[in-house]
């Protein structure tokens, strides 16, 4: 489980920001993160993940998480993201990613978590557990099937009848 934060984020303070960032690269689990914005406008939901366990994740995922149904001709095309300056947070700075919509996180030059989208990072995670738990590296492969090989068959009859 990771830890809720809320930020407000209409006019983030950079240490209160860099707090934040600093807790997740610390406890080294996803942290949620909302960031409420000014005016009543709704929350958004981010999920910042650690750098080596989102290149775990994304190690064992078979696939890139599905951005757009492929067969929804009715879904509006989404435009880039403009272009900015990245944004720094003390020691943090944040790098909005043009493609895939996530915001990387750096740290003396260095990627220590991304901000993803929740739906995103829950998909990845799911997808990287189901795989790694039904891969075995050959040894353990090969010592499985010399121990099923051994195994009485189940109805009484000798393998191979």
């Amino acid at each position: 489980m990771g830890i809720r934060i809320e930020v407000e984020a209409g006019y983030p303070v950079n240490d209160e920001m860099e707090r934040v960032l600093g807790l997740a690269e610390a406890v080294g689990e996803p942290v949620s993160v909302t960031f409420l914005w000014e005016g009543g406008k709704e929350a958004e939901h981010a999920v910042l993940v650690p750098a080596a366990m989102l290149a775990l994740w994304e190690h064992w995922a078979p696939t890139a998480y599905p951005t757009r149904d492929a067969g929804d001709e009715d879904q509006a095309e989404t435009e880039e993201p403009e272009l900015a300056h990245p944004e720094e947070f003390g020691a943090f700075t944040l790098f909005r990613r043009r493609v895939g919509g996530r915001t990387a996180v750096a740290r003396g030059g260095v990627v220590v978590a991304e901000l993803l989208n929740p739906d995103e990072a829950h998909w990845l995670q799911e997808q990287a557990r189901n795989v790694r738990q039904g891969f075995m590296d050959p040894k353990q492969k090969a010592a499985f099937e010399e121990f099923l090989a051994r195994q009485p068959p189940l109805d009484g009859q000798r393998r191979g009848d």
